[in-house]
């Protein structure tokens, strides 16, 4: 499945290179557009970020997001910054079919954990930020990729894997908005190792061979949000690729 995806900050899409805010590039001030040329291509998930809420929680876009749902058929998960119980509710309330949980499900699992059982796992997905060391370890970088966790992604899977964990939204943050292809080896593993899981592969895509790399590395699904903005092709030929 091809999942486009745009980063919003005050109801602009804008891309951030390699998660720093002091490298920010305004690519439209019309998300909506964009969301109906992306469904109009084909594109029947996508995939948002409130770039300001994942900085504040306080400046969270609800009446921005909520526009953006209310005029699009296709299904969106969204991420950003989601702190509290009261972030999935809302967010769930407006329409998300799926909120996007990344830097808590590391810091507090067993309150991640719990809304997980509560609101189900296809309502959730683990957004988890890999850094790889020289010696390959895996491990999950949180607050935006300014904090190094010490947990490994294999040991954070293990607390979830129990209560259902479906998606899952892997990103190799070297790859991350390069347009240099993806980590189709880490994926592999993944997938390989976790085959329960509907991995989702984020970073690095930038070409049709690279659509074509990660579709057979097992994952079901890979997000795409630079090289659609730059018309490197468009939803529809990823989606042919896919």
């Amino acid at each position: 499945m091809i999942i486009p995806a745009l980063d919003l900050i005050d109801g602009k899409v804008v891309r951030l290179y390699q998660g720093d805010y002091s490298q920010k590039k305004v690519y439209a001030n019309d998300a909506q557009s964009l969301f109906h040329l992306y469904q109009k291509e084909g594109a029947n998930w996508l995939h948002l970020v409130d770039l300001d809420g994942a900085k504040d929680s306080s400046k969270r876009q609800f009446k921005s997001i909520s526009a953006l749902i209310r005029n699009t058929n296709a299904n969106i998960q969204i991420g950003g910054g989601i702190r509290t119980e009261d972030d999935v509710i809302n967010l769930l309330k407006i329409g998300a079919k799926r909120v996007v949980i990344g830097s808590l499900a590391v810091q507090q699992p067993r309150l991640v954990a719990s809304w997980l059982h509560k609101y189900g796992p296809e309502k959730i997905v683990l957004a988890l930020d890999i850094n790889i060391d020289a010696q390959g370890n895996k491990m999950i970088a949180i607050s935006g990729w300014q904090e190094k966790s010490k947990q490994s992604i294999r040991s954070l899977l293990e607390i979830y894997l129990p209560l259902g964990l479906i998606h899952v939204l892997c990103t190799d943050i070297s790859k991350d908005g390069t347009l240099h292809g993806s980590n189709v080896s880490l994926y592999q593993e993944l997938s390989s190792a976790y085959p329960q899981i509907q991995w989702q592969a984020s970073g690095g895509i930038g070409h049709l061979n690279d659509i074509r790399a990660v579709a057979n590395s097992g994952v079901s699904a890979v997000i795409i949000g630079r090289a659609l903005l730059e018309d490197k092709f468009n939803v529809r030929e990823a989606i042919q690729c896919w």
